[in-house]
Formats: C-alpha cells, sequence, structure tokens
C-alpha cells in the first residue's frame, strides 16, 4: 500500500515567520524616500555643474587681453620659466627700472648664464650684475616657495610677478599663500603669441590649455585653504610637473635665509 507524503507547514506547527516580509505601508513609506533623495541628489549634482561651468568662464573672462607695463615699481621682479616670451619681457622690465633684481626661478639645469646673456646680448652687462636664476623650484608651488626665500633674502617687500595670463591666477594664489600678503605681489601677464582667450572654443589645444589650467586653478585653490606652509605641502609633490617628483623646492643650504 502507498503512503501519502506527508507535508509540513509553519502554521501547523503554531508559528509564522515576519521578519524577512514588508509590509505594504513600510515599502510605501521608503519608495517615496528614496525618490526624495535621489531627486535632491541630482539637483546638488546639477548646481555643482553649473557653478563648476560658471566658473569657468568667469575664469576665462578674468584672463589678461593684452599686456600692459605695472602702474608702478616693486623692489624685485619674479619670472616663472614655461613661457617663451616671460624671460625677455621680465629682463625689458628689470632694464626699464621697474626692480632692482631679477628671479628667473624654475630654471633648466643645462641652462646656465651665459646662454640668457646669449640670447639677450644688448642686456649682458644687467644679466651679469641683477640676475639671479633659481634650480630648485620643481613647480608653481615651489616657485612660490622660491620667490618668498629669495624676497627675504634681498629683504625686498613687494615682488613684481612674469608668467602667462593662463597661468596667472594659480601664480597668485601660491604666493599669495607663500606670502600671505597679496599687496605685497604686483602682476604682470604676459599674453603668450597665438593664445586667444576670446575664441579658445575654436582651438582645441587652446581650450585644453585653459581647461587643464582651471582645474589645477580649482585644486591650488581649495589646498591653500587648509595647508598651512607650501614647504610642507604634501600634495603639492603629487602634482609635480616633472617625474618622479621627490620635493617641490630643494632646501635650502645651511646659513642661508
Amino acid at each position: 500500500m502507498t503512503r501519502a507524503p506527508v507535508s509540513f507547514t509553519a502554521d501547523a506547527i503554531g508559528w509564522t515567520w515576519h521578519g524577512c516580509a514588508a509590509s505594504p505601508r513600510s515599502r510605501a513609506v521608503r519608495h517615496p524616500l528614496r525618490t526624495l533623495i535621489l531627486g535632491l541628489g541630482a539637483v546638488v549634482g546639477g548646481l555643482c555643474c553649473l557653478a563648476f561651468a560658471a566658473g569657468f568662464f568667469l575664469f576665462v573672462a578674468a584672463l589678461a587681453r593684452q599686456e600692459r607695463s605695472p602702474d608702478g615699481r616693486t623692489d624685485g621682479i619674479v619670472a616663472l620659466t614655461g613661457g617663451a616670451q616671460r624671460i625677455g619681457d621680465a629682463i625689458n622690465l628689470l632694464a626699464a627700472g621697474y626692480g632692482r633684481r631679477l628671479l628667473i626661478t624654475g630654471v633648466n639645469e643645462r641652462t646656465s648664464r651665459e646662454e640668457l646673456a646669449r640670447l639677450n646680448p644688448t642686456q649682458r652687462d644687467l644679466i651679469a650684475c641683477c640676475v639671479d636664476l633659481d634650480y630648485r623650484a620643481r613647480n608653481t608651488i615651489g616657485n612660490a616657495i622660491e620667490t618668498r626665500r629669495w624676497m627675504r633674502m634681498h629683504h625686498f617687500n613687494t615682488v613684481a610677478v612674469v608668467t602667462s595670463n593662463y597661468h596667472m591666477p594659480r601664480t597668485l594664489i601660491e604666493l599669495d599663500h607663500a606670502l600671505q600678503d597679496s599687496d605685497r605681489i604686483v602682476p604682470h601677464p604676459v599674453v603668450t603669441d597665438g593664445f586667444d582667450a576670446d575664441t579658445w572654443w575654436h582651438n582645441p589645444p587652446t581650450a585644453r590649455l585653459v581647461a587643464s589650467e582651471y582645474l589645477k586653478f580649482l585644486a591650488s585653490w581649495v589646498r591653500t585653504r587648509f595647508e598651512t606652509d607650501p614647504e610642507r605641502s604634501r600634495a603639492a609633490i603629487l602634482i609635480g610637473r616633472r617625474k618622479p617628483v621627490k620635493m617641490v623646492a630643494e632646501p635650502l643650504m645651511r646659513g642661508v635665509n
């Protein structure tokens, strides 16, 4: 004789399990809450994108369109390497009496004073007496550090800064952070040949350059809000332009302030 199979259910032994089953009311509550959170996230994300885009256009609009001489004289002049016209403009400012000495910071190790004089033969004597070359700086943060050291060594209070117009906003952030006084800085932006800030969207290389510089500008602004001294910057090492970068500026020799 074949026996019928015996089955057991929760109700058959007197209990039921409710732990994993969500009630219709709880599901109804969670669904609009999740929709609200996603909606708020989308709004915040949209506002952040809008602020980022608006900041970019303000950044481009603020770039100098033409060069002009500084409004007044300063104690020293600093030129940041990286653009073909920067050094020539800085030497011309020195020759015109806009500063007593010139620091060229971030110089390539293979570039000598003699090479500089050869490229500027009419200013050979001026280069010999009043131009200092810095080989220690590795990036813009290092440039700011070396500028501070140089100004302290010569007891300078004010400095004219020569760099490309697209690089000037980030340079001013780093110098203001290093010197802790923006009133001591007089910008002299160089308008590089071939760079047109008004038609950047028509030129892919220019668009990439401006976008890259804007991102670096934002990174510098955020970093300087949290750091107290650029010489102890860990983030600066990570964003160095040369690989590998172990420091943003080499330490000074003993006895030099």
